[in-house]
């Protein structure tokens, strides 16, 4: 367990509690977003996380994603690494790879993202580094799994949508593919690690034995077709896009007011009843078409057709409004800074600003779960490359000088 210099830190930190994971130290051996994500996860969390990486370009969203800044780094990296330090360090170099040795010796965690036998060739695979450490829990990220198959194909969250399925059921019926808006790959996988990572540390402490976590881009969003998978061991239909809808109840999607459209969800009998009395539509209530709600979900088109007629006396925000009275659970469709500057977004903080050495302050996106004892905060900035080289290597007792910090390819990306 380390002691770290509080170097980027908050200046109300001294005065809060302390966080459920510090003391706990991980290594990051990753870069773009799942790995960097759920190391992120931990270290807000309180660990201290060690982000590992090469040393004349680092993680590769610092320059290549997310829109340059005044600085090196991109605000993609800076929305990915706060509260973690940065280590540079030439992997194929015989000392900085005994560095990291040690430094892993003396850790609870890895999390790395190579693919698939890469860590293995450079001496750094799980079976060499339990014997330093047999509490070591050791978290793979890779775009298809340590075994099968498809192991060592590259991994991206594009390519793991499509071959999971998921762009087969995003967009509308008969469209041209279309994949999530968001990476739910990356992100699935970035949160399912840090479940199995926290998972198999509580197992640790009690049997003072670490363990190897598999985790894949593919396996994660494979995960969030429970709806989609329901249909077909239910009925044999393979599942198609079914656009803004639920393919398991009806209306349970987008719908067009006077002006634009907003969402609604009348997803059970009492729902449904409400809606329709609202409406002025107590007819459609004793429409054989609509009469359950396997017959709306059968009838979908014929059923948003009426609906959308008697919606376009009124505005989406009337109609919202009108809704959410009588208790139909309805919204506006936001962009991402509406979002994020509403009333409600600003009173969970999911805008939080960070300072920084060189962008003077930055924006990042809140912590998306509140604990109450021991609240999230920012503790460090995201670290600039190889920011905490020396310092890190000092804990450890290595002397910097032993160590090269030039050259070497750093992580691959999943």
């Amino acid at each position: 367990m380390s002691s770290t210099r509080k170097d980027g830190d908050t200046p109300d930190n001294a005065a809060a509690r302390a966080l459920p994971l510090e003391g706990v130290r991980v290594i990051e051996l990753s870069q773009v977003m799942a790995g960097p994500f759920c190391g992120m996860l931990l270290a807000d969390l309180g660990a201290d996380v060690i982000k590992i990486e090469q040393p004349d370009k680092g993680d590769q969203t610092r320059q290549a994603m997310g829109f340059k800044m005044k600085g090196p780094d991109s605000m993609g990296f800076l929305n990915l690494n706060r509260n973690k330090r940065s280590v540079a360090l030439d992997l194929k170099d015989e000392a900085g790879k005994n560095a990291l040795i040690k430094m892993i010796a003396n850790s609870d965690v890895l999390i790395e993202n190579f693919r698939p036998g890469v860590m293995d060739r450079l001496g750094l695979g799980y079976e060499v580094l339990r014997e330093h450490n047999p509490r070591l829990i050791y978290a793979s990220i890779s775009g298809f799994g340590q075994t099968g198959p498809w192991a060592e194909r590259p991994g991206f969250d594009l390519i793991a949508q499509a071959m999971s399925g998921v762009m087969s059921v995003t967009g509308y019926p008969g469209g041209k593919p279309v994949k999530a808006g968001v990476p739910v790959a990356d992100i699935g996988c970035a949160l399912f690690t840090s479940t199995a990572i926290l998972s198999a540390f509580i197992g640790s402490q009690k049997s003072g034995v670490g363990q190897r976590i598999d985790a894949s881009l593919f396996e994660a969003a494979l995960a969030f077709s429970i709806w989609d998978m329901a249909e077909f061991w239910g009925t044999g239909r393979i599942p198609e896009p079914v656009g803004t809808s639920n393919r398991m109840s009806a209306p349970y999607q987008a719908v067009k007011a006077s002006d634009t459209y907003f969402v609604l969800g009348a997803n059970n009998a009492r729902l449904w009843e409400r809606l329709c009395k609202e409406m002025g539509r107590e007819d459609l209530m004793v429409d054989k078409r609509f009469e359950t709600n396997a017959n709306r979900i059968a009838n979908r088109d014929a059923l948003i057709d009426e609906l959308e007629t008697t919606f376009a006396q009124a505005t989406a925000e009337e109609w919202t409004n009108r809704l959410l009275a009588v208790g139909v659970p309805a919204g506006r469709l936001n962009t991402y800074p509406e979002a994020f500057e509403s009333d409600h977004g600003r009173h969970r903080k999911m805008k939080i600003e960070i300072a920084h050495p060189v962008e003077g302050t930055i924006p990042n996106i809140g912590f998306p779960f509140k604990l109450s004892e021991t609240p999230q905060r920012v503790r460090r900035y995201p670290p600039r490359l190889g920011e905490h080289t020396e310092e890190v290597l000092r804990e450890f007792g290595i002397r910097a000088d032993e160590v090269s910090s030039a050259g070497g390819d750093g992580p691959t990306s999943v």
